[in-house]
């Protein structure tokens, strides 16, 4: 386990929090990895977890994609993460949301939350009931909704940009493109990709969100797994689960020019960037492709529009250029040219807080 409270290791945290509330079987823990560029921002992940450790494990590396995300994203907001242990389609309940919204309500907005894996935006209509500190709320409360509306086309508009760099051209028309995980953002990329005429590919281990894919676009095809669909002849493959899609046996089954998806920590272990280059595959940065999730539910904080939050998001085409273009200046991974980038504005940016304002 990585020594949260070392400074000077990368994955150091400010603060990370363990909240219960027995009544209601709560059990979560809420991980601050910096507030260097201003309060922390980030989902809530409710997971069944197969032990405290695992989830420990999980939120720290999330909290700490989250200062990178953000920091790339151009917010004003550093890092943060939650993870609720239980199974929601089992334990989650009101007296639940509304303890736990009582715990991020206590951080007295150090940390702010929003949704994720297993939770929805009425989930965060619950828990602002007790907590100032709650966004992607519902639209009829006044929120962005949604955030895998602009997280899938954010992850679309890096694919572009991806597309440019390989092929010299932003259009994924008659390119195969293949999706692991069809759910909240997988099933609204494939629509994206769809209308730009790319042939689709998909696998999932819920065989209901498949269904609701195949119902829309019949033509889509499906394959029975991620080891069916990584060994597939595709030119791009977009890990849209769980983390940890890429390891060393999926890199040397991938025949792909591009890697671009949605899913958090893609990478299962430090070297894989480096594997992934050294066969020519084009990886972009999952927490620069996948922020416009993060852009959407920040933008609700000052009174949410969606007109102006997808300009922002449509911005990510272009930081993910960017990343290429000085991965390839400095001979490093994009994955390498990315952590820089976002580590330098952290450090330049938030060096300016530090000039005292007398109150």
């Amino acid at each position: 386990m990585t020594d949260v409270f070392d400074p000077s290791h990368k994955d150091a945290h400010e603060q990370v929090v363990f909240c219960a509330d027995p009544r209601s079987g709560l059990r979560a823990i809420i991980a601050i990895h910096s507030t260097a560029l201003g309060p922390a921002l980030g989902g809530t992940r409710f997971y069944p977890y197969e032990s405290e450790q695992a989830a420990l494990a999980d939120v720290l590396n999330l909290s700490r994609g989250m200062s990178y995300k953000n920091a790339l994203a151009g917010l004003d907001h550093g890092g943060g993460k939650a993870v609720i242990i239980g199974d929601p389609s089992r334990d989650k309940s009101e007296p639940l949301l509304r303890a736990y919204g009582r715990f991020v309500e206590s951080l007295g907005g150090r940390y702010i939350t929003a949704c994720d894996v297993g939770t929805y935006s009425e989930d965060m209509d619950v828990a602002s009931r007790e907590s100032r500190f709650v966004t992607g709320r519902t639209l009829a409360q006044g929120g962005a909704g949604d955030s895998s509306i602009l997280t899938a086309f954010g992850v679309f508009q890096g694919m572009r940009a991806s597309a440019e760099r390989v092929y010299g051209t932003p259009s994924l028309r008659g390119r195969r493109v293949g999706i692991e995980g069809v759910g909240k953002v997988g099933h609204r990329l494939v629509e994206l990709l769809r209308e730009d005429g790319a042939d689709v590919v998909i696998c999932d281990v819920d065989e209901r969100a498949v269904e609701r894919v195949r119902l829309r676009h019949p033509e889509v095809a499906v394959v029975a797994d991620a080891d069916a669909l990584t060994g597939a002849d595709i030119d791009v493959f977009a890990p849209c689960a769980l983390g940890g899609a890429l390891d060393d046996a999926t890199v040397a089954r991938l025949r792909v020019k591009i890697v671009c998806g949605a899913a958090n920590n893609q990478l299962a272990h430090a070297g894989v960037e480096k594997q992934l280059a050294e066969r020519g595959i084009l990886y972009a940065p999952d927490y620069v492709v996948n922020s416009g999730g993060v852009i959407q539910v920040a933008d609700e904080i000052r009174g949410f529009d969606m007109e102006r939050a997808r300009a922002k998001a449509a911005q990510i085409y272009d930081t993910t250029l960017k990343i290429f273009a000085i991965a390839g200046d400095e001979g490093v991974p994009p994955a390498v040219a990315a952590d820089r980038l976002a580590e330098r504005r952290m450090s330049e940016v938030g060096r300016i807080r530090a000039i005292w304002l007398g109150h």
